[in-house]
């Protein structure tokens, strides 16, 4: 068991006895020896004996089965990740309390949070389980939501990762994890820029905006904020993709042909009190492959 002071180093998976949560099991190991990282399970065993106790009338007993069913979870996530770890160190870890503030409280001093799409209470017409909604907007490091099984083939580990950038300081920390995730896999980075996403008759768009000039200062913009990146990774091979188009539509017909959609949490028009941005929103539920939602940069991480 770890002591707790992990100070970014581990890859932390919620483990829940899904088969969506064993899927993002395979993924976060072999993501954590990508990264010569630890591979650290959770599983949070919700338990509120007052609830329990008044209204079912189990007790201790019930808890005992909790705590039972929990372990054999975590036991079970722990093969898992054993097989596909590659050596890699793999913590265990139950912890009575709600999975969002235990994982929440996990992601202050992970590297990465890992999630699958649907939980073990998903609802099937649900695209995306709640717990992998609220961690994406409250987590304190990335989240990845591993999609389960959707369009997956043989050659899923050679396609690019995709990135969004939207010409805001925001999106710095989306390219960082971008281009990190693009190094460790060997793959291309296709970064996308949808410049026009107001919603406005084409006819009065054309008397009011130079689209081919629009189009030209956009190119500009997505060079400029690529351009240290490139450099500091030269060995990723990047594909602009300027697009008069929605950014998060722009962004899900990219995930088809995409092994990871990079996207910040909050983009350039998002309101400061808002926690996920529509475009993370919209991505993390319609995307074709995972996603990764990366929370803006401290000053202190810049």
């Amino acid at each position: 068991m770890a002591d707790g002071r992990h100070h970014g180093r581990t890859v932390v998976v919620g483990v829940d006895g899904s088969e969506s949560a064993l899927e993002a099991v395979r993924w976060a190991a072999a993501e954590a020896a990508r990264r010569n990282v630890t591979l650290r399970l959770v599983t949070a065993m919700a338990w509120n004996q007052d609830h329990v106790i008044g209204r079912i009338g189990l007790g201790g007993d019930y808890r005992d089965i909790m705590l039972a069913a929990a372990r054999r979870q975590l036991a079970e996530a722990a093969g898992v990740a054993e097989e596909a770890a590659e050596g890699r160190p793999v913590e265990q870890q139950l912890v009575v309390g709600f999975p969002v503030p235990v994982l929440r409280e996990e992601s202050r001093r992970a590297h990465l949070i890992v999630l699958g799409d649907r939980g073990h209470g998903g609802v099937s017409r649900l695209l995306v389980g709640s717990v992998s909604v609220a961690m994406a907007a409250q987590a304190e490091c990335p989240v990845v939501l591993v999609r389960q099984g959707e369009g997956r083939t043989e050659d899923e580990g050679s396609r690019p990762v995709v990135v969004g950038v939207d010409g805001s300081e925001i999106s710095e920390a989306a390219l960082a994890f971008a281009f990190m995730a693009a190094t460790t896999r060997g793959v291309p980075l296709v970064a996308v820029h949808a410049w026009w996403d107001l919603v406005m008759d084409p006819a009065m768009a054309a008397l009011l905006f130079d689209r081919e000039a629009v189009e030209t200062d956009e190119h500009e913009v997505l060079a400029e904020r690529l351009a240290g990146w490139s450099e500091k990774y030269p060995d990723v091979r990047v594909y602009r993709v300027v697009t008069h188009d929605r950014p998060a539509h722009a962004l899900i017909e990219e995930s088809q042909r995409a092994q990871l959609v990079v996207v910040g949490s909050r983009g350039r028009g998002a309101a400061a009190g808002l926690l996920l941005g529509s475009v993370s929103h919209a991505v993390l539920h319609r995307a074709r492959c995972s996603v990764a939602v990366v929370r803006p940069l401290d000053e202190k991480e810049k």
